[in-house]
Order: C-alpha cells, then sequence, then structure tokens
C-alpha cells in the first residue's frame, strides 16, 4: 500500500483547533458557554482549539451542530450549499485528513455542505481489539469496502467478519462496531457513514465515535 496517499494528520490538529476557535468567537461564545452548547467538557474544548488534542468523530460532531458549522468546514474546505446538480471531485491525497485514535481518515468531497453522507478513505492502524477503548455507536448506517491489506469487523451483534481486499459490508451504525488491520500491513478501506435519515428526527444526528469499544 502506498502510505504517502494520506498525508500526515498532524499537523492538522492546530489547524482544526483555530478553525474551532474562530468559530467560537464568531459565536462570542467563552469556553464555558461553547462547552454547553456542544455537549463537549471545557478541558477537551481547550485542548482542542490549542492543538493538544486530536478528537474523535463524535465529539467534531458535536461541535459541528453547537457551534452550527459544515464538517467540511471543520476540515478546512469552503463547502457550497446545497443546490441541484451539484457534485465534487477529489484528486488522489487531496482530501482533509485527520487523526482519530486507531484510524488515520482522510476525509473526502470536502467542498459539499449539508451532505447525506461522509466518504472517508481511512488507513486502519489498530492490529488488535485491545488497542480500542469502547465500541463505535452512533445513528445512521455504514458501508465499508477494502481496498488493500485484510480487515476483521467486530460487532456487538455478530461473530467477528474478516474481509479480504475487494470485500464489503454495509450495517446499521446503531450496532457497537469496530476495525481491525488483519494484515501485517495497515489495511486501506473507503469507508461511507450516511448521518442519514435514522432517527433524525429523533436527536441529533452525529457522525459518531469510531474509536470506542466497552470496556
Amino acid at each position: 500500500m502506498d502510505k504517502t496517499l494520506l498525508k500526515p494528520a498532524e499537523q492538522g490538529s492546530s489547524e482544526l483547533g483555530r478553525r474551532v476557535k474562530a468559530a467560537r468567537l464568531q459565536h462570542e461564545y467563552t469556553l464555558d458557554a461553547a462547552s454547553r452548547v456542544c455537549g463537549v467538557s471545557r478541558s477537551t474544548l481547550s485542548k482542542i482549539e490549542n492543538g493538544i488534542m486530536s478528537p474523535t468523530f463524535d465529539v467534531l460532531e458535536k461541535i459541528v451542530h453547537g457551534l452550527k458549522i459544515d464538517l467540511g468546514e471543520l476540515f478546512g474546505s469552503n463547502p457550497k450549499p446545497n443546490a441541484r446538480g451539484r457534485r465534487a471531485l477529489t484528486r488522489k491525497g487531496s482530501g482533509q485528513t485527520h487523526s482519530a485514535g486507531c484510524y488515520e481518515m482522510e476525509l473526502l468531497a470536502t467542498e459539499l455542505a449539508q451532505k447525506a453522507m461522509h466518504p472517508f478513505r481511512i488507513r486502519i492502524t489498530a492490529h488488535s481489539l485491545d488497542d480500542f477503548t469502547e465500541w463505535g455507536r452512533h445513528e445512521g448506517e455504514e458501508f465499508l469496502y477494502v481496498l488493500s491489506g485484510s480487515v476483521c469487523l467486530y460487532s456487538e451483534l455478530y461473530a467477528p467478519t474478516r474481509l479480504e481486499a475487494g470485500d464489503s459490508i454495509y450495517f446499521d451504525s446503531r450496532t457497537g462496531h469496530a476495525a481491525v488491520s488483519t494484515s501485517e500491513e495497515d489495511a486501506e478501506v473507503l469507508w461511507i457513514i450516511d448521518e442519514g435519515r435514522i432517527g433524525a428526527h429523533e436527536a441529533g444526528v452525529t457522525i459518531g465515535n469510531l474509536v470506542r469499544r466497552p470496556a
């Protein structure tokens, strides 16, 4: 696998933190006020803004909803509003990167706002379920397609499912899940998360925490 396809995400943490702070200040929120509207602790917000912490996606989505900004905007893009006939072209290696625990992510199609689904190219750095702290679980549905290497998808409802390059799986995001690389090299996957219409009328929809597992 060509690891140059995914650019280093560490630098993005400080850039993302600056964007979070800018969005907070645009609302004239203090850290305490932003903490309340986002449902994220003051300490966590401060660490994110200062580039000390690389947030998982459940935290990012809380911030996105609380500060009323688009996910792509938080990643440094200028998303275009919803319109008929819109499209997004992402050239190789030009997506927005983010490191979230055991996943090195490249968010694709970031120039479009209010997307129904979020496509990622992800390098799975975890090679054991012990690398996770708890299950990923959130509203919506997901589609995972293995580009290279091999993967084992663990689920709280099903037996572990082994996937080789070219295999795919579609599943309910509300079922606890975690993916690990079973090949010697880190596996690379196309991972599409549909915030979708499942439960959207019942509660705020999140992309979810992709790096959690029960103790």
